[in-house]
């Protein structure tokens, strides 16, 4: 079976593809900024250099260009400089160029709709007679049509300047290399400052697994580190999940050892009858109801679900309502009458069975002692559940003999059977309270407060 990632694994490829998505995404922003930018500067700096050519243009009276025999840029006069300029005349299918592009053969606009700037990259045509070769060379590009007055007439020139854009190009270079340098390496400092994050964040849940191992292993009894306020509710739970586990275990054992301790009597007493033949059957009676009554206490405690933290919420008036029907049927001949006291929308975490066990011998016990009436109270306040079951019998002559939890089975008190010590015991998983009362002549009252 394949194993999962890790949360640590799955957290720092997470936080590396996010930060690899924003790096791209800014380095990318900041580069685009940084290409206009630059490529904005160049412009000014041909748009600057047209200014400089309408400055010292001139045409005569017949309309002929006339320029200067230097200009103020000294690269337009150094042949191949990188820097080109020309004019172009329409009116007298006359052009100029500046000494820099001598031999060159080089992309100039020609044409252009008088009174607009054009910018662009272009690229000039294969020129083999060239001394240098410049076939697909890139240029950066700026031209201005102007219509030049004299003698009042309108002659339009083109002035068109470009500039090697490999100088362009290594600037851009030199800057994406540091930019994505940089980025880099920042990128890698994050990550490994996001993984020693998440080592130290991820700590106490190694620190709770190794915890876990340590109790498994028997080392130790439950979670006693200090754990953030995140983890305080999972530790508090699995060391109330482990303490439930081990009553459970110990009241099997405690179940199981009772259970041997207890039948050693009735086996004894069923061993001493073998020599009184006439006894035996109902030695033999008595005795197996005396066995069956220490199994049926015996698996009552066993059985326990014990505190319900992680049970849901269960109404408890229709648990009353359907042990009154069943103790109405059963007490047919006695004719009482149960009163019921709980609010409909009152629930409590509890499991299923142990609120029947409880109730139900709660109940059973009354209805056995009862004259005419038994009555059932529940209410909730403060977070404690109260469990209160009265009858008109003759009460309990010693109520602490019933409650001692060092009485076995085979010593209650007679004609209590083990209806309140398997309630007593079920109170007990259960963190809660028992308490017994009224005298002979009042009756019994039983009180249970059941704690979340």
């Amino acid at each position: 079976m394949k194993i999962p990632l890790s949360i640590r694994t799955r957290l720092v490829w997470g936080a590396f593809l996010v930060l690899l998505a924003f790096l791209a995404g800014a380095g990318w922003a900041v580069q685009r900024a940084y290409i206009d930018s630059v490529r904005a500067q160049h412009f000014a700096r041909l748009q600057t250099t047209i200014y400089l050519l309408m400055a010292g243009a001139e045409l005569n009276a017949s309309g002929s260009l006339i320029m200067p025999a230097s200009l103020a840029e000294p690269r337009l006069s150094l042949p191949a400089s990188g820097l080109y300029a020309n004019i172009a005349n329409p009116g007298k299918n006359e052009e100029w160029q500046s000494s820099s592009t001598l031999g060159l053969s080089l992309p100039f606009q020609r044409h252009q709709v008088t009174g607009q700037w054009q910018f662009d990259t272009v690229l000039a045509p294969p020129a083999h007679h060239a001394p240098r070769p410049n076939t697909g060379q890139a240029f950066l590009m700026a031209s201005y049509a102007v219509k030049w007055t004299v003698n009042q007439q309108a002659a339009p020139l083109v002035f068109s300047v470009l500039e090697d854009k490999t100088a362009f190009d290594r600037e851009l270079q030199a800057f994406e290399r540091t930019l994505w340098s940089w980025l880099g390496g920042a990128g890698l400092l994050l990550l490994l400052a996001q993984a020693l994050l998440l080592r130290w964040g991820l700590a106490p849940l190694a620190r709770m697994a190794r915890e876990i191992q340590r109790i498994e292993q028997g080392e130790q009894a439950k979670l006693e580190g200090r754990y953030p306020s995140e983890l305080i509710g999972v530790t508090h739970n699995l060391n109330v999940l482990i303490d439930q586990e081990r009553a459970r275990q110990t009241r099997y054992k405690d179940a199981l050892d009772d259970l041997a301790h207890s039948l050693k009597t009735p086996l004894a007493a069923l061993r001493a009858s073998l020599d009184s033949p006439e006894e035996l059957p109902a030695m033999v009676t008595q005795q197996v109801t005396r066995m069956d009554d220490i199994v049926v206490h015996q698996l009552g405690r066993a059985g326990a679900s014990g505190a319900a933290r992680f049970a849901p919420h269960l109404a408890l008036l229709p648990v009353l309502t359907r042990i009154r029907d069943t103790l109405s049927k059963v007490h047919a001949d006695k004719h009482l009458v149960f009163t019921l006291d709980c609010p409909t929308s009152l629930t409590w975490r509890i499991d299923e069975g142990d609120a029947f066990e409880i109730l139900g011998n709660l109940l059973d016990n009354a209805a056995k002692w009862a004259r005419q009436t038994v009555s059932a109270r529940i209410w909730s306040d403060h977070n404690c559940l109260h469990i209160r079951v009265t009858d008109d019998g003759p009460g309990i002559a010693d109520p602490q003999a019933v409650l001692d939890r060092r009485v076995r089975l085979d010593e209650q008190v007679p004609g209590h059977g083990i209806g309140l010590t398997v309630v007593r015991d079920l109170v007990a998983s259960h963190r809660g309270e028992l308490l017994i009362s009224g005298a002979d002549t009042t009756g019994a009252q039983i009180d249970i407060v059941l704690r979340t």
